[in-house]
């Protein structure tokens, strides 16, 4: 009689237990930068065609307000609101309306279940898509406020203050809109959202504050665009007062930060579901 060891033996507990000690162990997480940077390349390169012509919507609809208030509006403080209003707003409808949208769109198609099998932290998808739109909203914004400057007679010589006021307020309303797009239920109601933020950011922000009640400017004042269009009116005058522009600023970069961490506690509370 032969003797045959245990652990050839087929069903036998060693036979399965050797496999499960021998399985190779998973890769590491992606860390957050380079996560990012491939979600910003691949979401900016799949924006690149489909956003263009809302872009160039989003321009020509803030050339049209300035325009329609140039009879309206006295030069000084008022002009410089408008042009300041006007060339955040192209930031709020594509960086809040369109990325409401797309995030809602996203959930309702379950597009997120597609993020949530990559091994991409949620920070670095919500962070490449909110950098991805606000990138579309340089050239319009540019644009709008050099036409501004020129429709109104206004200086241009502080225009480099844009570089700020862009990425700043850019990401406190894509931060905004994202978590909107998020945390509707439908899509229909992610568009709808997006689009009463813009509607909020045109009438709280392109029309002059000393014209609207009282209890409309503590509204005003609680828009993450608002403390952009202050920061970039404040630059118009002679003489700006660099510490309340600096202090404008900073209100955009903390809302920023706070909106775009509230978006990516939807996105982790969306990809569950």
């Amino acid at each position: 009689m032969s003797v045959v060891p245990a652990e050839v033996l087929p069903g036998s507990a060693l036979a399965v237990e050797e496999p499960a000690a021998c399985a190779a162990e998973l890769g590491p997480r992606a860390r957050l930068w380079p996560s990012l940077a491939a979600v910003y390349r691949a979401q900016l390169s799949r924006a690149r065609v489909a956003r263009i012509p809302l872009l160039f919507v989003a321009t020509f609809q803030s050339v049209g307000i300035m325009i329609l208030m140039r009879g309206v509006v006295d030069d000084g403080a008022e002009a410089q609101a408008v042009v300041a209003g006007s060339s955040v707003l192209v930031v709020a409808f594509v960086a809040l309306n369109l990325l409401a949208q797309y995030f809602g769109q996203l959930r309702a198609s379950g597009g997120l279940d597609h993020y949530a099998t990559l091994p991409v932290p949620p920070a670095a998808v919500v962070l490449g898509a909110a950098g991805a739109y606000a990138s579309f909203t340089v050239p319009g914004t540019v644009v709008t406020a050099v036409f501004g400057c020129v429709l109104f007679g206004l200086p241009m010589a502080h225009l480099w203050i844009l570089m700020a006021v862009i990425p700043l307020a850019g990401a406190a309303l894509a931060g905004l809109g994202a978590a909107l797009g998020l945390l509707a239920p439908r899509p229909e109601l992610a568009t709808l959202l997006g689009q009463l933020g813009m509607s909020a950011a045109l009438l709280l922000g392109v029309l002059p504050a000393d014209r609207m009640p009282q209890a409309v400017r503590f509204t005003r004042d609680l828009l993450p665009s608002t403390y952009g269009v202050e920061a970039f009116a404040r630059t118009f005058g002679p003489h700006p007062d660099w510490a309340f522009v600096l202090g404008d600023l900073a209100v955009c970069g903390v809302v920023g930060v706070v909106s775009l961490a509230v978006a990516t506690w939807a996105y982790r509370r969306a990809a569950v579901r």
